[in-house]
């Protein structure tokens, strides 16, 4: 079924950002994750937090690779893919991993020829990125071909999403992103939230801002995470794992581009390239 190469069949990329810390970021990735698994989806999480291992911490996880020891050609990126909660694998790309851009050519030709070759396995790739607008985070941004901004309602949430947005629409021509507002109190916060952000980058940045939906606050979420456990998992019948199922329906409905552009060596060409030009 699958070429050699295993890139012939689109992969669907999303990376999830979100412009600050403490947003809950790495939780909706996680949870993402496992939703679309319960889905029959084959989903790899990327841990793209190049510093701080994020979804590790989360997980209870302990990897005795991560993606430096692939960019050092010491082992394979199938031979780093741990297996996550619910069905998930996850790439740990921490502990001093640099950032793309200081990468060296030889380095870049390796991780092309790594993704290309765990591209058969998987159906979806969710990038959990590092918070803030450092070159790594517009990198993997930029390749996906989904950006999905995390948000609360709180006035520096609001303003660094905004700034990431008009960062990656300044400098990388990026046109539309998917909204999704966490930790909402109430259905019309949500709705509130997505309305205030689209009508401020519509009017100055002349971009498309796609309301994903809302993540309620859910005290589940909190007690499941000091349990190392995701909350689809460890609280399956509350709110925030029913939102988290609900997301995962609309994420299986985004457009998967046919061509080129929806296989994953394209998602690490456009990675890569960036880092050249920077």
């Amino acid at each position: 079924m699958n070429s050699a190469h295993g890139t012939a069949r689109p992969v669907q990329v999303v990376a999830v950002t979100g412009g600050k810390g403490g947003v809950g970021k790495t939780s909706v990735s996680i949870n993402l994750s496992i939703a679309l698994a319960e889905r029959g989806r084959r989903v790899v999480l990327l841990d793209a937090d190049l510093g701080l291992a994020n979804v590790d911490v989360l997980l209870g996880l302990k990897p005795k690779r991560n993606l430096a020891d692939v960019l050092a050609g010491a082992c394979g990126l199938q031979d780093i893919l741990l297996d996550g909660p619910g069905g998930i694998r996850i790439i740990p790309a921490s502990s001093g991993t640099q950032s793309m851009v200081s990468l060296s050519r030889l380095e870049h030709a390796g991780l092309i020829h790594a993704f290309s070759d765990i591209g058969s396995v998987m159906d979806v790739l969710v990038i959990d990125t590092a918070a803030g607008i450092a070159d790594s985070v517009l990198g993997f941004a930029r390749a996906a071909q989904e950006c999905l901004v995390v948000v609360c309602d709180e006035p520096s949430s609001i303003a660094d999403a905004y700034a990431l947005m008009k960062l990656l629409h300044r400098d990388h021509g990026m046109q539309h992103f998917r909204l999704l507002g966490n930790m909402v109190r109430s259905p019309q916060e949500g709705a509130n939230l997505y309305h205030k952000l689209a009508q401020v980058c519509e009017r100055f940045l002349d971009i498309t801002l796609l309301d994903a939906g809302h993540i309620p606050y859910d005290d589940m979420v909190r007690k499941c995470i000091q349990r190392q456990r995701p909350v689809l998992l460890g609280a399956p019948q509350s709110r925030a794992a029913a939102a988290f199922r609900e997301l995962a329906g609309r994420v299986e409905r985004w457009p998967v581009p046919a061509g080129p552009s929806g296989h994953l060596q394209f998602f690490v060409e456009q990675l890569l390239d960036r880092a050249v030009a920077g």
